[in-house]
């Protein structure tokens, strides 16, 4: 898929090239730097991405890439500073979305990238001009405690207004399939971890007046756009609050869950998500804070062992988006998504071999060459394959079995992401 522009890859080749302007703590602009190979020298770095030594030298006089690029980067250094972007043998310039994201990606690396350089300021100057062409990175796990980046699809119509968890999980919370509950004791560790972090602003309303306002008073005016915040008060009445002591304490789990989402959005400190995470895990909640929302621990495992690795667009859309109506409680509409991801990763070696030899690839490399395991993946393929011919998975398909029973969807749709999360370990083997 093609969704980068040109005008996007250009304006971060200008970022590598000729730097980027930040404001200092005086208010000042500074023009700062920052390598794309980061720590590593560029060969090294570019070795972790593409086999230099298989790739066509550009000069006569060598065999490969590697030598080639010695050559003029080392021995003689008279290749242009980044250089690679324009290279065609790189597939940076004119190639897929996904061979971009994934050098992207590289640069921000925790063994790539310069701990002490201007990384951060970089990364977020490129989300911001990925984000207008459908994409973002973001934190897919760690290594050591630092943060590895993959990329995923980016819905900008969902970004223009937050929504918080409360309003995300209604459907879920109304059917009371999402049980939440948060004891006294975590309770106040949040609250004094929210009181820490609520600093002061100095803002100016349209009419030019300045005045000071608070994190706390910032997010009171965020939540009042989906409900009235309140709490109980001592004769156990549901009351209008604007106290965030009392409507972390006194209201109802969900409530705070969205003060703490809410917080974040107000807080570049990465210490922030971490300690949020740790007094959730203390507590034994089974929830995570991660680019900004609270989820459940096993969507995030989800997210990180599913769709992470997957390197083709549209199919890691598709699941992207089964995942979110499955966690919003359209189940119907989940399962549509998911076996539409399942007819994507058929042809996940297409064009290069057709459907059917890219399904027996697929069902080839998760067998390992044994015959039991490969019979059992065929098997299961064909029958997937068969309760997405009869029956109703495509509500636009009339002539199917219906499925009225919510718990068969849910029995669908656990056997089908079963199924694809394992194939996913084995693509491009």
């Amino acid at each position: 898929m093609e969704r980068i522009s040109e005008i996007t890859k250009r304006d971060i080749l200008d970022l590598f090239q000729h730097g980027l302007d930040i404001m200092d703590s005086l208010f000042e602009t500074e023009k700062v730097t920052y390598r794309y190979f980061g720590r590593l020298e560029e060969i090294e770095f570019l070795k972790r991405l593409y086999d230099l030594k298989n790739m066509l030298s550009l000069d006569s006089r060598f065999l490969d890439a590697e030598s080639d690029i010695w050559q003029h980067t080392v021995n003689n250094d008279d290749y242009p500073f980044c250089w690679v972007f324009e290279d065609e043998r790189f597939d940076l310039k004119n190639g897929s979305d996904e061979k971009y994201l994934k050098f992207i990606c590289e640069i921000f690396h925790p063994a790539v990238r310069y701990e002490k350089g201007y990384w951060k300021e970089f990364l977020a100057e490129i989300n911001k001009l990925l984000q207008n062409d459908g994409y973002e990175i973001y934190v897919a796990k760690k290594i050591s405690n630092r943060d590895v980046y993959g990329w995923r699809v980016f819905n900008f119509e969902e970004r223009k207004l937050f929504i918080p968890y409360s309003q995300r999980n209604q459907k879920a919370l109304k059917d009371k399939k999402n049980e939440l509950s948060i004891k006294r004791n975590a309770r106040n560790q949040i609250y004094q971890l929210l009181e820490k972090y609520s600093s002061v602003y100095r803002e100016t309303d349209e009419t030019g007046w300045s005045y000071n306002i608070t994190t706390t008073e910032k997010v009171f005016i965020d939540i009042r756009q989906f409900y009235i915040p309140k709490c109980y008060n001592q004769q156990s009445q549901y009351v209008e609050t604007s106290s965030l002591e009392d409507f972390v304490l006194h209201s109802a789990p969900y409530c705070v869950i969205d003060a703490i989402e809410f917080f974040e959005k107000y807080n570049s400190d990465t210490d922030f998500e971490a300690q949020v995470n740790a007094i959730l895990k203390l507590n034994k909640i089974d929830l995570k804070l991660s680019n900004g929302k609270i989820e459940s621990t096993f969507n995030s495992q989800l997210e990180s062992i599913i769709i992470a690795p997957i390197q083709e667009t549209g199919l890691k859309e598709l699941l992207q988006e089964a995942i979110k109506y499955y966690d919003g409680g359209n189940i119907k509409i989940a399962v549509e998504k998911l076996w539409d991801a399942f007819e994507r990763l058929k042809t996940y070696y297409s064009p290069t071999l057709d459907k059917k030899k890219s399904i027996n690839k697929i069902i080839s490399d998760m067998g390992n060459n044994e015959e039991p395991f490969f019979e059992m993946f065929e098997k299961e393929f064909f029958e997937l394959t068969a309760i997405g011919n009869d029956f109703r998975i495509r509500h636009h398909e009339t002539t199917k079995i219906d499925i009225e029973d919510d718990r068969h969807y849910d029995y669908f749709y656990k056997r089908c992401l079963s199924l694809i999360s394992v194939a996913i370990q084995y693509l491009d083997n």
